[in-house]
Order: structure tokens, then sequence, then C-alpha cells
């Protein structure tokens, strides 16, 4: 287990992404049932999720996950992360919109206290202390344990953390950007590993698979299918097939999956705590959770980190 904060997570987050959409509510209580079980204890959600769906509003993950935590009957060996700033209904970070938005995400989930709570977005029409302020009360009244940012720029974190010390207020613990194999260059090359070293933020990147692209099941020549073919089109460039082909060589030496070999290599970078990945089936979860013990040696990194130099 590793620390964000005061929270002792496991060193793979589970992402709730597909909960309420490409996951049915049996599925995704067998899939959470698969990854607890097998050692996670880190779950990540938000209230946005999943309202791009025709016909859902948002907060079907978050409504799924409550309902899996009351057949389970305890929650205190986990710890949740959700999000506010992208519901339809509540968008950005104005303070009376954060608390409605966390009054509605702790409903779902049927939590007193959410464990990490994510600022989903920016919100430049707002002075920055306005709202750290907000999570900083939350804080204070026990509604909230911690919060984190993502998808900030690495200048607006640093304001963040500078408002957070002017006024002495709490800084956040978290930091969530898109970071994978073929999507480096926006952590790497950014400064961002810098700040989050120099502040002891913990680094929770989002699509650690880069939406299923790093799984090896699409390849080149084939059209791309499934509700997550509008994801993957951004990575299925000739330079990211030529990362899968390489990653694929390198799973078949390590004999583990591709996505187990692909989050190693991310959980094996600076700075990160816990990367985030989704499972679509219990099945596909069992490679996730290889990728907590699964430690790739040196030649194989390099293999990896030479064949996504066009992305970093």
């Amino acid at each position: 287990m590793l620390r964000i904060g005061k929270l002792k997570v496991s060193q793979l987050c589970l992402g709730g992404n597909v909960f309420g959409w490409t996951a049915s509510p049996e599925t995704s209580d067998q899939i959470l049932d698969a990854f607890t079980d097998g050692g996670g204890n880190f779950i990540d959600t938000a209230d946005s999720y999943s309202a791009w769906v025709p016909g859902h509003s948002g907060g079907e993950s978050e409504r799924t996950i409550g309902v899996w935590l009351r057949r389970r009957g305890r929650h205190d060996d986990l710890v949740i992360a959700t999000k506010v700033a992208k519901h339809p209904r509540n968008r950005g970070l104005k303070p009376s919109n954060i608390k409605v938005a966390l009054d509605g995400s702790r409903r779902r989930l049927g939590l007193d206290t959410v464990d990490l709570y994510y600022a989903h977005a920016d919100d430049p029409s707002l002075p920055v202390a306005e709202w750290v302020g907000a999570f900083n009360d939350l804080i204070k009244q026990g509604a909230i344990r911690h919060y984190g940012l993502s998808n900030f720029s690495v200048a607006r974190i640093e304001e963040v953390l500078q408002t957070a010390a002017a006024n002495g207020l709490q800084p956040p613990v978290a930091v969530q950007p898109e970071y994978n194999l073929v999507h480096r260059r926006d952590v790497e090359a950014s400064g961002l590993l810098d700040v989050v070293a120099s502040h002891k933020l913990a680094v929770v990147p989002y699509y650690g698979l880069a939406g299923g692209f790093l799984t090896g099941k699409y390849l080149p020549g084939e059209p791309l299918r499934g509700p997550r073919a509008a994801t993957v089109k951004r990575y299925a460039t000739e330079d990211g097939y030529r990362v899968v082909e390489e990653l694929l060589a390198v799973a078949e030496a390590a004999e583990v999956e591709p996505a187990t070999a692909a989050l190693s290599w991310l959980r094996q970078q600076p700075g990160v705590t816990a990367p985030i990945a989704s499972a679509s089936s219990p099945e596909q979860v069992e490679p996730l959770l290889q990728a907590m013990t699964v430690k790739l040696g040196r030649a194989r990194l390099n293999r990896l980190t030479r064949a996504s130099q066009p992305f970093a």
C-alpha cells in the first residue's frame, strides 16, 4: 500500500467510468468484487459518469458503486474518489455548486465522507482562493478527507499550491493527468513531475490503457469498433501501432498480458502512485491487478520507453 495524504491506497486504481455504461449492474458488481478480492482498494469515479450516453444524466457510475457498497456492508477498508465540475447540472467550481454536487455524490455513493474529491476541471472564471477555500471547509466539516486536481495545467497547479499556502488552507494531495505509453508529453515535458516531487503530490494518471488501445485488441488496418472507438481513434496512428507492436513483444517475453505490461511501465515511472484502469468484465480484472506486483526489468522498461519516444 502507498499513501495519498492520510489515505492508504493500492498501487492500481479501478476506473469507474464503465459502471452504468458498458458494464451492467451485475457485471459491475462482479468487477468490483474481483478487484477488491484481489487486493485492490482504490476506486475512482465522477459525478458526470456517464452523462455522455444518450438517456443518461450523470451519476450512474456513483449510483452503481453505491449499490455495491451497500451490498458489501462496509467501506472503511476502501478509498473512494469522485469528482466535481463536469456534471451537466453542476458545472464549475463555484462553492455553492461544489456543495450541491458533493451532497449528490455522497447520496448516490451512500457515504458520509468522500475520501478523495477531485476538481474535475479548472474554472478560470473564479478566484482560486474561493474554491480552494470551499474544499478546505469541506475537509474541516468531515465531508471529504482530501482533495485533488484533475486536468489542471502545471501553472494552475502551482497557483493552487501557492494560494493554499498563502491563505493557510489545505493543499491538494493528488493530481490526475492523462498519462500512458502513447500520451507522455503533457506529463514528462511540462514540468509536472518537478512540481509533484517538490510538493509531495501523488500522481494518479487516467487512461492508463489509452481507452483499451494498449490491450492490443485494436489492429492496424482494421476499423475501430465499440463504445470507445472515438477515444481510441486519436491513438491509432502509425506511431501508436508501433508502440503496441513493441508492447505485445515485451508482454510475451514477460509472460504477462499487454495490459499488465502497459500498466507496469506506467506504475514504474517517477512520481506515479497508482495508475487508473477500468475493466468491462470480471475476466479483465486479473491482468490489471497483476500490474501492482509485476515489475518489468530495466531492459523491457527501456524498450517500451524508446518505442513510445514520439509521444514524449
